[in-house]
Parts: structure tokens; sequence; C-alpha cells
């Protein structure tokens, strides 16, 4: 399958969870801005992945992407960093969702994992992303960051 073919249109997302439950597979849901992929979202995509049969990354869209890190961002356009993502051998599928929050994506995909990022708690994380993730009776599972990888620091360095 080509990395074009695993981006979902946000409406298509109940439909193609429906054939994973059919199919028995576990779902893994994730998701982030992922603006200037590197190593540290690579190895916590592949640590997501490894919780279940199939990986879908939310990504947020470009309006979502500047609300929370500011103007300037994102780098790349969302249709650039969900092809980059789909395109990662442990990426099942990749939607974009255009809120500053997951709850409405996570509502639709209805995952059994919800991974969020090391830098995140059970009493830091979105409450209403936890409460539809308890609600549907998934799992939440915390996977730590890799040390000195962000998105923002590769930014600081090519602007110095």
């Amino acid at each position: 399958m080509s990395a074009s073919e695993k981006i979902l249109l946000f409406k298509k997302l109940p439909e193609w969870r429906e054939k994973l439950r059919e199919a028995n597979q576990r779902l893994v849901v994730t998701n982030g801005c992922f603006d200037l992929l590197h190593a540290g979202h690579v190895t916590y995509l592949e640590q997501s992945a490894m919780q279940g049969d199939v990986l879908l990354v939310g990504c947020n869209g470009d309006d979502s992407v500047r609300q929370l890190k500011g103007s300037g961002r994102p780098v790349n356009e969302e249709k650039d960093r969900a092809l980059v993502l789909a395109a990662l051998e442990s990426v099942g599928a990749v939607v974009v969702f255009h809120e500053k929050k997951a709850v409405n994506f996570l509502r639709l995909a209805k995952p059994d994992v919800y991974v969020k990022g090391g830098d995140y708690t059970l009493e830091t994380m979105v409450s209403d992303e936890r409460q539809v993730i308890e609600e549907s009776g998934g799992e939440i599972v915390f996977i730590p960051f890799v040390s000195g990888k962000s998105t923002t620091s590769i930014i600081n360095r090519m602007n110095n």
C-alpha cells in the first residue's frame, strides 16, 4: 500500500474503524503535530505501534499547529506531514484533524490503546481526551521521549 493510500479522510474514520473491529485488530492511536519528523518521532511511533495491531496517527491540521506552537509553524503543511507519517512502516494510517484538542478524533477512532508521550501523565493530559478513552474502555499508555530530540530544538539550531 502506498503512503497516500494510508491517509484517511476524517469522515471515513468510523467505517475504517469498524473494519478493524470486525477483523479483531487492536487499534493503537496517538496524535501530534509532527512538523519536522525526527528520530525521536520515529522511535516514539515504533514503540506506539508495538502496543497493538494497527497504529493510527492523528496529525494536527495547520491551524491547530499554529494555535499550539505559535506563528511561523507549522514549517510543513498538513498534507505533507501526513504523507511523511504515512510513509513510515510502523504507521498503519493517518488522519488530519483540525481541532486544538484530539477529542472528536478520539471519539471517532475509539482506540483500544491511546499513546501519549512521556511528558504527560494521567493528571496532566487533556482531561476531555482522557474521559473519551476511559468511557470507551480504552487503555492509556505513556512512552518516554528520546532525550534531546524535538522539532523546536531543530528549528532553534537552524535559526542560530
